[in-house]
């Protein structure tokens, strides 16, 4: 049986996309047999209960006497010890400078156990916000160095992460693989709720158009002049805003343009199974992002785990694949003229959007479920251990 250490800065019920990929990786090793110890900071409340699981919520506020004490309870465990970290720079507190952390899993991988990161955000960029992002973005860039001094292995949630973290590792050999990230909401099976979400939010049998997010400043950038065109266009469906803050969002876009009251709705945060409920309520979906999709995105993610055709924007981190998909729309980031030209196409044109709902399912089976993740890690830890001997 094979054993795992998972080092992560959240985990259920903490909320968050990194606890709910943690998560997920936790259950689809467990699932196979593995055993699984995850090793993340405190909880208010305690963790479900999921066998092959065995939380350990010791890393407190990631101190070095946090450390030190996960590093004695580690040190109890056979040899070689798998360790699987979660890479945010945020994540691990010290107004995400702690290199203490970096350093201390450097050390780690001295002393025998392997190191392996899971990067979803590498650092800060330089010169995208007031000059003093700048000293965490180059403190950032000592810690990832420090840390690929320690990796056996780096995964990455986008191809761009290892363009960016590659230089850091001065020379070194360390293999770096492209694991994208699955939607961390599950697919409800129950044609009765849907129909009920659809009667309360399209009660006259109007085209239903979602966004799911959390509406944070880089999203509402670009939904915002989508949301304000709309209407200038005709627009006779309905649009709803689902995820966390969606109704905070929806006050602040009605305050601003009353005119938009009558056809955006807003549903607040829902439980992931509600959520799926009302996703598969939508017609389609409308995703924009400001740099554009990529495979870090679970918020499309979850749209193609629905079968949704999907309009969406390219920008510097989308992966060339998705043109050829035929399970998005993609216009240039930032041309709401042409998004909302594309989303009034689809929606007029029921059979490309009955194509386009069958190619992203496909897709996401083919490529993106969570499956597919389990596989190459369990993959990759088979080919090192026969390695190793």
């Amino acid at each position: 049986m094979r054993e795992w250490h998972l080092i992560t800065s959240e985990y259920p019920p903490q909320l968050g996309g990194v606890s709910d990929y943690t998560c997920g990786v936790a259950r689809g090793l467990a699932s196979e047999g593995d055993g699984v110890h995850v090793w993340c900071p405190p909880a208010d409340s305690a963790t479900a209960a999921c066998a092959g699981i065995t939380v350990h919520r010791e890393l407190g506020r990631f101190t070095s006497a946090d450390l030190r004490r996960v590093g004695e309870e580690l040190d109890r465990f056979s040899r070689p010890r798998q360790l699987l970290v979660q890479w945010v720079p945020h994540g691990y507190g010290f107004r995400s400078m702690n290199i203490g952390f970096c350093r201390w899993l450097r050390e780690r991988a001295r002393r025998g156990d392997r190191v392996d990161l899971m990067v979803h955000e590498p650092f800060l960029s330089f010169g995208e916000g007031s000059w003093r992002q700048n000293v965490p973005a180059l403190v950032h860039r000592l810690m990832v160095t420090t840390l690929l001094r320690a990796a056996s292995r780096v995964w990455v949630s986008i191809p761009e992460w290892e363009k960016r973290l590659r230089p850091y590792t001065f020379g070194r050999d360390v293999p770096f693989e492209w694991l994208p990230i699955p939607s961390n909401i599950p697919v409800v099976e129950d044609a009765a709720g849907v129909q009920a979400v659809r009667q309360r939010y399209a009660p006259d049998g109007r085209l239903l158009v979602g966004h799911f997010g959390t509406y944070g400043q880089t999203v509402t950038l670009v939904l915002d002049p989508i949301l304000s065109a709309l209407p200038d266009t005709g627009f006779a469906g309905r649009v709803l805003l689902m995820g966390a803050h969606s109704d905070n969002y929806r006050d602040l876009v009605l305050k601003r343009e009353p005119r938009l009251a009558s056809f955006v709705q807003a549903t607040g945060a829902l439980a992931p199974e509600d959520l799926s409920r009302h996703l598969g309520a939508c017609n389609l979906l409308m995703q924009p992002y400001l740099d554009g999709v990529s495979t870090r995105r679970t918020s499309f993610m979850a749209g193609l785990s629905h079968g949704k055709p999907i309009v969406t924007t390219a920008g510097h981190l989308t992966e060339p694949f998705w043109g050829d998909s035929g399970a998005a729309v993609i216009v240039p980031s930032g041309d709401a003229r042409a998004f909302v030209e594309s989303l009034d196409r689809l929606c007029s044109d029921e059979g490309s959007r009955k194509r386009m709902g069958k190619a992203a399912k496909k897709l996401y089976d083919e490529r993106f479920d969570f499956s597919h993740v389990i596989a190459r890690l369990r993959q990759v830890e088979d080919r090192e251990t026969a390695c190793a001997f």
